[in-house]
């Protein structure tokens, strides 16, 4: 791949990792905070929906790709129990441990990976539930992560990605002014980083939407493939299959 997106600019492959990587290192000590704020709490919402959509049962292995600060990882090993299995992988060093910390300050001895989503160090057929939320739009190649994700899937385990999408058509002003004056504001004030809360907002509108993501997991191999929008799209949940 010669380049790719970050944000509304192309850069090289290498340049954006590298950029992904400083973004996250530069917010991960307010990450958790700037994301009450930024949505209002909905967050929380989002991922209790995508856990109960994952449905996760006693005794099974877990992968949460681009874990963050674990909130995802932590309701998935509740529900794995003893007997399950959950792992979490970030490429990011800062924001792994954040999420392992908070796991371990829930008394969750969670394994941690430093990894990169395209290359994952796990074996094929292997967890029942993989999930990244998101994260996928901050992937140099996207359809290899989602590849990847298949590949150490078991068969008949299922696939949920958690990712900002397209509004609802009448709310794209608004939301459009909320992106690009509120976003920045608050992370200039609050993180101290106001270019970092930029390009969040640039990089939700380069990324597909609901039925080009979609399209991208069936081309990955995953079937019986649905999306759910959430917040009039601000938000989408997309659940695939390995058959």
């Amino acid at each position: 791949m010669s380049d790719t997106d970050f944000g509304y600019r192309r850069v090289g492959a290498a340049e954006k990792a590298a950029r992904v990587a400083g973004v996250f290192s530069s917010v991960a000590s307010r990450y958790d905070l700037m994301n009450d704020l930024m949505s209002g709490g909905l967050h929380r919402l989002w991922k209790a929906f995508t856990v109960t959509l994952a449905g996760v049962r006693e005794g099974e292995r877990v992968l949460d790709v681009a874990a963050g600060s674990g909130d995802l990882a932590r309701e998935f090993a509740r529900r794995a129990g003893f007997g399950g299995e959950v792992w979490l992988t970030d490429i990011n060093r800062e924001m792994l441990e954040r999420g392992r910390d908070r796991l371990l300050d829930h008394g969750l001895p969670l394994p941690a990976v430093q990894c990169d989503a395209e290359a994952l160090p796990f074996p094929s057929d292997h967890f029942d539930c993989v999930s990244v939320a998101f994260g996928l739009r901050n992937m140099t190649d996207k359809e290899a992560a989602l590849a990847e994700m298949r590949r150490v899937l078991k068969p008949a385990g299922r696939l949920l990605v958690l990712e900002f999408s397209r509004v609802w058509a009448p709310l794209a002003k608004a939301y459009d002014w909320y992106s690009f004056t509120v976003l920045p504001w608050l992370g200039k004030t609050v993180a101290g980083d106001e270019a970092s809360y930029r390009y969040l907002a640039e990089s939700i509108r380069v990324h597909p939407d609901q039925e080009s993501l979609k399209a991208m997991l069936e081309r990955a191999g995953l079937e019986k493939v649905e999306y759910f929008n959430l917040s009039a799209g601000v938000v989408a949940l997309h659940r695939g299959y390995k058959y």
